[in-house]
């Protein structure tokens, strides 16, 4: 049996079973250290603020940020999964407000050499999920390694975080380029949105956008959108230097206002209707391989 076809096998079961189709929100960044996994687990906050049930896969494989951030030492991760032959459902740990998470498993070395098939295994076995929540939330590897644009190129959803840094804008169009030169990619299925964070002023958001975007126009004849943007915030360095999280400790701070806006302007009827957002269109994008 090929990929594909065991790929329809899992979604007739689902679709038989009455499975609820959860929304997949991947995000990714260009580099390191720009604010990736706190996008990921603020985002999660709010949505369950919102009454929204949320699980965040963290697939930077053997780092493991979102439990550091969520101050919480799981039993389980992601080697469980892919050595031992556990559910992914099975390696669930709860955050905070009932958040899920599943752990990449912190210095686990064998979690960075995973090989393809390993990698499209936890893509695939994403559907344990849908049922379980309203919002997954993929906090991938920065980069555009095999393993981070496996997530990427199959996700419905796509967020990408960049800073004013110049190395941040140009690793961030070597991803988008990564990506939508990618044979698998299909600008119809994903929609990219770009949230730009560490900002002065909203003029600096404004600037990381319309960069990315012009060059995108340019030479890769494409779209993205913006999202929004986190300023600078002394309240969530010492959020983070506690393991705390920003929109919990200091909920009217300037950063916690502006995941709150991304995260309602996320969830916007408008914008949700008319996008395929579901789990079920992630498979679809695979059955395509």
């Amino acid at each position: 049996m090929d990929q594909a076809e065991g790929l329809r096998n899992v979604i007739k079961s689902s679709n038989q079973q009455n499975v609820s189709s959860a929304r997949v929100i991947t995000i990714t960044s260009g580099k390191g250290g720009v604010g990736k996994s706190n996008l990921a687990v603020n985002l999660a906050v709010n949505f369950a603020k919102m009454g929204k049930k949320v699980i965040i896969f963290d697939a930077d494989f053997g780092l493991a940020n979102v439990e550091v951030m969520f101050n919480t030492i799981p039993k389980n991760n992601l080697s469980d999964v892919v050595f031992k032959g556990h559910m992914l459902s099975d390696v669930i740990t709860e955050g905070p407000m009932g958040i899920g998470f599943i752990s990449a498993g912190s210095g686990i070395m064998s979690l960075n050499d995973l090989n393809e098939e390993q990698v499209h295994l936890l893509v695939r076995s994403l559907t344990q999920l849908s049922g379980l929540c309203d919002i997954i939330i993929v906090d991938t590897g920065a980069g555009i390694s095999n393993h981070v644009m496996d997530f990427v190129v199959s996700s419905p959803e796509i967020l990408l975080v960049a800073t004013p840094d110049p190395s941040s804008i140009t690793d961030s169009y070597s991803l988008l380029k990564a990506l939508f030169l990618n044979p698998l990619y299909n600008k119809s299925f994903s929609k990219v949105g770009i949230v730009a964070n560490r900002i002065r002023n909203e003029s600096d958001g404004n600037t990381v956008y319309h960069r990315l975007d012009s060059v995108v126009g340019q030479f890769l004849e494409s779209h993205v959108d913006f999202i929004g943007a986190v300023p600078q915030d002394s309240n969530l360095d010492k959020a983070v230097r506690a393991q705390k999280i920003v929109s919990m400790a200091y909920p009217q701070s300037r950063s916690s206002r502006s995941f709150s806006d991304i995260a309602y302007k996320l969830l916007d009827e408008d914008i949700v209707k008319n996008r395929s957002f579901s789990i079920r269109t992630l498979f679809e994008s695979f059955m395509r391989r």
